[in-house]
């Protein structure tokens, strides 16, 4: 087995990292929002790091751009648009580049909806987690119910070429009734997207400190699969683990990320995944957003992945597809091919968690469901079965 080299489909993430308040179940870089803020200087700083990283763009087109959180929509459209601006200078963008903007609906006006379009964003991910006033609270959410309402039907209305809501379920002391009117709320106003996220307490937040009341586990499994069932039977594709979309609309930038594409992260605390002729690396811009913006090299660390890296981590991201993996996309991105692996899943296919088929593999819905098992005796095993392989 030899590492492929082969440039993979490239995407921009330009991290945001404030917002109005840190959200107790929130394991992303963000920070509460300190006062006015340096919309000028971070703007120059994310351009800057943008044109110093020239090499990387060059001779390579950029298939999306996605502006995440923290919630960007707390800069201004004019901000919005000076990045996007700067990303067509620097970057040869695809001629249908999706550019996707998170909101949250306690901190946008509808009004900015249509500025936030003019100024290029074509994709809006609002993320309004419940329509149900006490789960909000529990969540630590600024807004409220009627808030979140009102962005949706604004954010419906504004004429972007797709929009994504965000819910969460299995949140606390939710029952499978809750879970499934945040659902058909969401789907009165048709979206063509919608991501459906479990409530999980990660470490070093606020809800591992102090966990909430969640669901038992069986109340949570008929939760997951009520409102599974609604989404499809609405007409979504369960497309993704915790992605629903109509005809046309599947998220391409989340899409890259899944095939294990690389993508050029920018702004405090952003991740990058890029591919060059030694293999793949993992640089991370620095945190401290005043440090990002004054220093002139913004690359905090940069991990270079072993060969067994890169199997472990196309595995955990393509997997989660439900369409899964071709043997050519794992030989593009991992240089094996599906016999050389027959000892890494081999069990999994007996226990009916993957389908095994002549040129592809992908989860049962069995395989879904567990899929966190499933990668971690992935991890266990990968060494061993790699080792046979090469």
């Amino acid at each position: 087995m030899t590492t492929a080299h082969q440039e993979p489909p490239l995407s921009l993430y330009i991290h945001i990292p404030w917002c109005v308040a840190k959200c107790p179940y929130c394991d992303f870089h963000s920070l509460p929002r300190p006062g006015p803020l340096p919309e000028v200087p971070y703007v120059r700083a994310v351009l800057d790091d943008l044109a110093r990283n020239h090499g990387i763009l060059e001779g390579r087109t950029v298939e999306s751009i996605f502006l995440g959180g923290g919630t960007p929509s707390l800069f201004s459209a004019a901000a919005i648009a000076e990045i996007l601006e700067g990303a067509g200078r620097c970057a040869t963008l695809a001629r249908d580049c999706e550019i996707t903007l998170e909101a949250n609906p306690g901190t946008l006006e509808s009004g900015r909806f249509r500025a936030f379009r003019e100024a290029g964003v074509t994709r809006l991910s609002l993320g309004v987690q419940s329509l149900h006033d006490p789960a909000l609270r529990a969540l630590g959410r600024i807004h409220d119910a009627r808030t979140a309402q009102s962005a949706l039907e604004a954010a419906a209305a504004a004429g972007f070429r797709s929009f994504n809501v965000d819910l969460m379920y299995g949140l606390p002391e939710q029952t499978v009734a809750q879970a499934l009117a945040d659902v058909h709320g969401v789907l009165s106003v048709q979206p063509p997207h919608l991501s459906l996220y479990e409530l999980t307490v990660e470490a070093h937040t606020a809800f591992a400190h102090k966990p909430p009341p969640l669901p038992a586990e069986d109340t949570r499994l008929a939760i997951e699969d009520a409102v599974t069932e609604a989404a499809g039977l609405a007409g979504y594709e369960r497309y993704e683990v915790s992605a629903y979309a109509r005809p046309g609309h599947r998220c391409v930038h989340n899409l890259n990320y899944w095939r294990f594409g690389d993508y050029l992260g920018l702004g405090s605390g952003a991740h990058s995944k890029l591919t060059d002729p030694a293999g793949v690396s993992r640089p991370v811009r620095m945190a401290d957003p005043a440090r990002y913006m004054a220093d002139e090299d913004r690359v905090a660390t940069c991990r270079r992945l072993s060969e067994n890296d890169i199997l472990f981590e196309f595995l955990l991201n393509a997997l989660r597809l439900t369409e899964g993996f071709s043997e050519d996309l794992l030989r593009a991105r991992t240089g094996h091919d599906l016999a050389s692996l027959d000892g890494l899943w081999a069990q999994a296919v007996k226990q009916g968690l993957l389908q095994r088929e002549p040129d592809r593999i992908r989860t049962t819905p069995l395989g879904r469901r567990f899929l966190d098992s499933l990668l971690a005796d992935f991890l266990t095993n990968i060494d061993t079965v790699s080792a046979k392989a090469s």
